[in-house]
């Protein structure tokens, strides 16, 4: 009896927090000419092989494009992993986003945003990012938003679903769990980030 008082009790708190997260993980937009302007766009990483980004990662990287091409943002900020020797994420988000006709210069690359949590600690703290329009897709969407916000960032989103995505049920579940542990990040822990460093130059004076 107690035990499944116990994980009634954490269902009902792990549903609290689902949903106050996607209360305020806000404002979400679908396009970007109802995108409000800011300073700089967050894409973050999904997993590449190769030259190839996975489909996910594909249409993040899109979607930051198309918003600097809008003149939404003047920069874009690659967020991903560069935890391991021959694997790159940030650098292949910028090759795919330089090939789509953004300069160089107007593209920042962070090779610790190992999770959602770090990026957004890592662009506030490492890159002076204030201000910014995160690049996910919808389920990832309200998490970030929530995160960067109570972080002290001014965030709005772009979602950046163009399809559908194989696994997506898999994502969806394993969302939960990520969102329960961003809460307790922002909330309980106010944990730092696997690699903070010193602070940047990319985006000071732009964020």
């Amino acid at each position: 009896m107690a035990g499944a008082i116990a994980l009634a009790c954490a269902g009902a708190t792990g549903a609290a927090i689902w949903n106050q997260v996607r209360r305020e993980g806000q404002p979400i937009y679908r396009d970007v000419a109802s995108t409000p302007p800011a300073p700089v766009a967050i894409v973050f990483g999904a997993g590449y092989s190769g030259d190839s980004l996975s489909p996910i990662l594909s249409d993040r990287v899109d979607a930051g494009v198309d918003l600097y091409r809008a003149g939404k943002v003047k920069k874009l900020l690659m967020t991903g992993d560069n935890g391991r020797n021959g694997y790159n994420e940030p650098e292949a988000m910028k090759a795919a986003a330089v090939r789509r006709g953004v300069p160089s210069k107007d593209i920042v690359c962070d090779y610790a945003g190992f999770r959602t949590y770090d990026s957004l600690y890592r662009a506030r703290d490492v890159f002076g990012v204030k201000s910014a329009i995160l690049v996910t897709q919808t389920y990832h969407l309200y998490r970030a938003l929530y995160t960067g916000r109570k972080l002290g960032l001014t965030v709005t989103g772009l979602a950046a679903d163009r399809q559908q995505y194989l696994g997506q049920q898999f994502f969806d579940a394993r969302e939960i769990f990520s969102t329960e542990r961003a809460w307790i990040d922002v909330n309980v822990t106010h944990a730092r980030p696997k690699y903070l460093g010193a602070k940047e130059h990319g985006l000071d004076g732009v964020g």
